[in-house]
């Protein structure tokens, strides 16, 4: 079994540009970002024997970066394949299959925007096909927008209340100079953006970004030896529901079971309770993402997650910061965000994020895949 702090976090890095991108590929964005994640530890490709990449093919990947890996992973259940990756490097250091890995993500979800299907809504006769395509047409928004509506009319949150999620995390997007949307926006004209899929309105939904990530993952005895301070993995969580938002899917639309499971095992797995967490980033596809994560994660009681961001303890100045770059919603959004809501957690618990909270010496990060269909869960730290 993996003891908590038996594995450290020493280099993490996002690709040298985010945003809109038009100059790089999903491929070029991934290589760039292995470049500065290994340059961040002090390593080169020949200190690489464990590689992760999830979208791409993997062995094209490692010969690219001149890696010849002993161990490699693909896994890949969404936006939060890159943390089941972490997970898996984790059990894969653990057993003595490699000793140090690469994690890599890109995505130029911006600029290649229309020139794919973006979405997979599962082959023909799947439950996807047959229960959600007709309430949603595959669309995301229209996914995600089927258990908000459930939420709203069970909880009474307004829509104003609503709104607040996407006003706190401009707050925090303001102080960092790489977030797309800086400029201070108001719950007037949230609620004012064109409707999407009611309820969610555009200035609930995320953004579209070109992106890339990575991370370097070994051994905590070793963490000494690189020149960034190591972030320790305290414990680590995943899980799965079946795929969809529709109740053909997920057990209980309105308080997901995979979410308990996943925090459960990160949380149980280090040894933490809430209380204990100083940072949070919870992936924010759209604006009400954050709210289950809060209810799933046990930080509030079901029903009260809506609340307790519209009261503000999530934005700048509150008892819980979250989402501390912005989120997807306000710094950038290229599809699957999971590498990059981990590498914030990182940022804080170093103590280098653009809008740094004090003394973070644990950061919670938990991600979400597909249509509510796997979540993950990371705590890390700055000591074993």
């Amino acid at each position: 079994m993996i003891r908590p702090g038996e594995l450290a976090i020493v280099g993490a890095a996002e690709s040298t540009d985010i945003g809109v991108v038009p100059g790089m590929s999903s491929t070029g964005l991934a290589l760039d970002a292995a470049a500065n994640a290994l340059a961040d530890a002090g390593l080169t490709a020949k200190d690489i024997d464990g590689i992760t990449c999830g979208y791409f093919p993997i062995a094209d990947m490692s010969s690219q970066l001149g890696i010849f890996p002993s161990w490699a992973d693909n896994t890949v259940v969404g936006g939060c394949s890159w943390m089941f990756q972490l997970r898996n490097a984790m059990a894969a250091i653990h057993a003595g299959y490699c000793t140090t890995v690469l994690i890599i993500y890109g995505e130029s979800g911006k600029s290649t925007q229309g020139l794919t299907n973006s979405y997979d809504t599962g082959r023909p006769g799947s439950r996807g096909q047959q229960f959600d395509m007709c309430y949603a047409g595959g669309m995301p928004a229209a996914m995600f927008s089927l258990g908000l509506a459930r939420y709203l009319h069970t909880f009474g949150l307004s829509e104003a209340e609503l709104a607040v999620g996407a006003v706190s995390q401009r707050k925090w997007a303001a102080m960092n100079p790489r977030a797309t949307l800086r400029d201070a926006i108001t719950v007037e004209e949230v609620v004012d953006s064109p409707m999407i899929a009611w309820p969610l309105r555009r200035a609930m939904c995320c953004l579209v970004s070109d992106a890339g990530g990575a991370l370097v993952v070994t051994a905590a005895d070793r963490a000494g030896d690189f020149p960034q301070p190591p972030v320790y993995v305290l414990g680590s969580g995943g899980a799965l529901e079946s795929g969809m938002m529709s109740p053909a899917g997920v057990r209980d639309p309105l308080y997901p079971e995979f979410i308990r499971t996943s925090g459960r095992a990160a949380m149980d797995g280090a040894g933490i309770t809430t209380a204990d967490v100083d940072h949070l980033m919870i992936y924010d596809a759209f604006v009400h993402n954050p709210i289950f994560g809060l209810e799933g994660l046990g930080f509030v009681g079901q029903g009260e997650g809506g609340q307790f961001i519209a009261e503000g303890h999530t934005a700048p100045g509150g008892a819980l910061p979250m989402n501390t770059n912005g989120g997807g919603l306000s710094y950038a959004h290229s599809g699957s965000y999971g590498m990059l809501c981990m590498l914030e957690s990182i940022r804080q618990v170093r103590g280098q994020a653009a809008a740094q909270v004090p003394d973070v010496e644990i950061s919670l990060c938990h991600g979400w895949g597909g249509f509510w269909s796997a979540c993950s869960t990371l705590v890390f730290a700055k000591s074993r």
